[in-house]
């Protein structure tokens, strides 16, 4: 019988695999910039990264009339034709016993209808799946299309005299997390008020009717009665002025938190692959790969609690 190594390999391919990333690491530490400034220019020129320059606003590359289309813009239509992509071929002719693309969508999609159930209850866990299925996809491939190696620096354009990457990713763009920090933010409006009612969902934000029963009770003559009702009345009525700000300050902290999260992940990217080339980047690829299934689970389930908040009533809060 023929003995394995570890996870099914050989040991002689497992020490030729160890020696190759041995060599490139190597190569790697000699050709980055920490090697550069310790041996001098002594390492291949093809492993040299140039000085990363990484940049807020996005670039553009052309134009559709007077429409300028930019690279993240780019990356996000490339995002939603491979959804559409996957989609359809994975549905096009549905088994009923599900195998390959089929199997994986579906178990994706009752992934996420479970953890939508799971936080929202079955009627409604089934009416918020749509929204934060297409936000955690969306957001969930636009960061892995971004991991790609010809994404970033290594395909460039020169426009009016200077560089610009032809991809980046769409979400270290401030226009699309705010872009989508506003879509859950009307959905989350639109379902409070759909469920409980204009009336109702403000009476959530304007808190005046213990002011109100208040100033009755003064006009009756109850005078101590009234005082402690009114004092209440006026702490609820800004804790209503509180929660209308952390209504609207969502949406600075849904888009800068996707935004900065994965900005920052790009430079750690780029610095990491300037410093040591090739083999010593690799760990931090797979913690951006993680970190970005975080993100969008963070981006989606948060919209998903916030649905769930607004369409329960002022007394069943929490």
């Amino acid at each position: 019988m023929r003995k394995r190594g570890c996870l099914g390999c050989s040991f002689p391919l497992i020490i030729g695999i160890s020696i190759i990333l041995v060599v490139l690491t190597i190569l790697g530490f000699i050709s980055g910039s920490i090697g550069r400034s310790i041996f001098g220019d002594v390492g291949p020129s093809w492993l040299r990264v140039p000085n990363p320059e990484p940049q807020l606003p996005p670039g553009v590359i052309f134009h559709i009339g007077s429409f300028g289309v930019t690279n993240t813009m780019l990356t996000a239509w490339i995002s939603i034709l491979l959804i559409i992509g996957l989609s359809y071929f994975a549905f096009r002719r549905p088994k009923l016993v599900p195998t390959g693309l089929q199997a994986v969508m579906e178990y994706v999609f009752g992934s996420l209808l479970d953890f939508c159930q799971s936080v929202a209850g079955e009627k409604n866990g089934r009416r918020f799946f749509p929204v934060v299925s297409t936000i955690f996809i969306f957001v969930l491939v636009n960061a892995w299309i971004s991991l790609l190696p010809f994404y970033g620096d290594a395909i460039l354009r020169h426009i009016h005299g200077s560089e610009v990457p032809v991809f980046r990713g769409a979400n270290t763009d401030l226009n699309l997390t705010l872009a989508l920090a506003l879509f859950s933010f009307i959905c989350i409006e639109f379902y409070g008020i759909k469920d409980l009612g204009l009336a109702g969902y403000l009476s959530k934000f304007i808190r005046v009717r213990q002011i109100k029963e208040g100033i009755i009770q003064l006009f009756k003559g109850k005078v101590k009665s009234a005082l402690g009702t009114l004092f209440f009345g006026a702490i609820d009525f800004i804790v209503g002025l509180l929660e209308t700000l952390s209504e609207f300050i969502r949406i600075v902290s849904f888009s800068f938190r996707l935004f900065g999260n994965m900005l920052a992940g790009e430079i750690l990217l780029l610095v990491t692959a300037f410093l040591i080339p090739m083999v010593f980047a690799i760990p931090f690829y797979g913690l951006e790969f993680l970190f970005s299934f975080v993100q969008a689970l963070i981006f989606g389930g948060l919209t998903l609690v916030f649905m769930t908040v607004a369409v329960s009533g002022h007394e069943e809060e929490h």
